[in-house]
């Protein structure tokens, strides 16, 4: 059976989301597709900002609350299905993250056992022959075929099989898509 292993963030939970919720809610402005384009947030916004963008990630209830990205909870059931399925989350750079990341994947994707659920840092340590993952960082070193899945700062990357949104993921690897 081929393995997959699947990003959390920006893949499967929209931590994009909750950051301009927040910004909004307390500059009370709006940052734009444009600005984000081809960049991260922490690019888009004035530097004197970044220790409060820094303070939302090491928040206790940031990644407790990210939204599902569409289709992800439906796609990765029937993948769990067909494939050995193991979620990938760089935890490391965000240590304070841990507890959310696992109560929400336990909320949201409880088809997926714990113990296919790795914290790490440098992917490259994964063995899968698929990682799907929104940083192509992680993509560069994975020994396995790398699929770089759209995010605002990647859209102009290239050298990486690229899937839009979770329908793509499923035509993927699936063959169809609703």
């Amino acid at each position: 059976m081929k393995r997959i292993a699947v990003d959390m963030d920006e893949v499967m939970a929209d931590a994009l989301a909750e950051f301009l919720r927040r910004y909004k809610r307390d500059f009370d402005e709006q940052v734009s597709e444009e600005e984000l384009e081809g960049r991260r947030l922490w690019e888009a916004v004035r530097t004197d900002r970044h220790d409060v963008l820094e303070e939302y990630v090491r928040s206790e209830d940031f990644f407790a609350v990210l939204d599902v990205m569409p289709d992800a909870q439906r796609v990765m059931h029937a993948l769990h299905d067909k494939y050995e399925v193991y979620i990938a989350t760089a935890a490391m750079e965000v240590p304070t993250s841990f507890g959310a990341k696992f109560k929400w994947l336990g909320e949201h994707f409880p088809f997926i056992p714990p113990s296919h659920i790795v914290f790490c840092g440098d992917k490259s340590i994964i063995s899968a022959d698929y990682l799907i993952d929104d940083n192509p960082r992680q993509l560069h070193r994975f020994g396995g075929e790398g699929i770089l899945y759209t995010a605002h700062h990647n859209v102009n990357v290239q050298g990486f099989r690229r899937v839009n949104n979770w329908l793509d993921v499923e035509k993927m690897f699936l063959g169809n898509a609703d």
